[in-house]
């Protein structure tokens, strides 16, 4: 990870001196999250029941076990978004100095913070780009949850902006790259993205329904791949 940043480095630096070159910064993470996934030995493989517009935005929302979550979105991403994501990730070294000045930040125990995360969003939004959320809010602790709980903001954020869902799953991120030391190992990666759903229409009243019809989705895909791998 550090080497291909420091190899990106002077580029890196230059492409976030402005909002508007987001989309060059974008590009360059793209190439930086391919080249750690080829190097620990990763094979991205994408299926796709619908693909994204160029020009358009979406919500790009997946299950979340593992650090390899956010190379993959990545490189599956044709359309540049912006994470929201931890602020303790900033505390990385080097790759913090770049997450914090490009990604959203939240603390999810400060309601101001949240607050802040809706008005950074909807910049973003506004300026054309996608946003990307993984809306179990975090990693699981228990290893036997096959997937958390979903909190609300990915949901709330797509109504107010009308704004299509697009629902991916990531099969085999938990058990190549877990966050338990001296565990995983190379192999393919399986990545599917289904068919997105339309907010358009829909009011906040709705933001319940929205949210565990996207779940739904990401859940059934899970237990189908566990049950045929059983």
């Amino acid at each position: 990870m550090l080497i291909i940043i420091l190899i990106l480095f002077p580029i890196l630096i230059i492409s976030i001196l402005k909002e508007s070159w987001y989309p060059l910064f974008f590009r360059l993470a793209q190439i930086w999250a391919r080249g750690i996934m080829l190097g620990m030995g990763f094979y991205p493989k994408v299926t796709r029941e619908q693909t994204l517009k160029k020009g358009e935005s979406y919500m790009l929302v997946s299950n979340h076990a593992s650090m390899l979550d956010i190379m993959l979105m990545l490189h599956l991403s044709k359309n540049p978004f912006v994470f929201v994501g931890k602020a303790e990730l900033a505390k990385i070294p080097l790759f913090g100095f770049f997450y914090k000045r490009t990604c959203i930040l939240v603390d999810r125990g400060n309601a101001r913070s949240r607050k802040a995360v809706f008005d950074q969003a909807q910049k973003r939004l506004q300026q054309g780009l996608s946003i990307c959320i993984f809306p179990e809010g975090g990693v699981p602790h228990d290893t036997s949850i096959v997937l958390d709980s979903f909190k609300d903001g990915a949901f709330r954020l797509a109504i107010d902006h009308q704004i299509a869902i697009v629902p991916m799953v990531f099969y085999d991120n938990k058990k190549l790259f877990p966050y338990q030391f001296y565990e995983g190992g190379p192999g393919k990666m399986r990545a599917k993205v289904f068919s997105f759903i339309p907010t358009k229409g829909m009011s906040q009243n709705q933001k319940k329904e929205l949210r565990e019809q996207t779940r739904t989705v990401i859940l059934d895909a899970l237990l189908e791949d566990l049950n045929n791998t059983n």
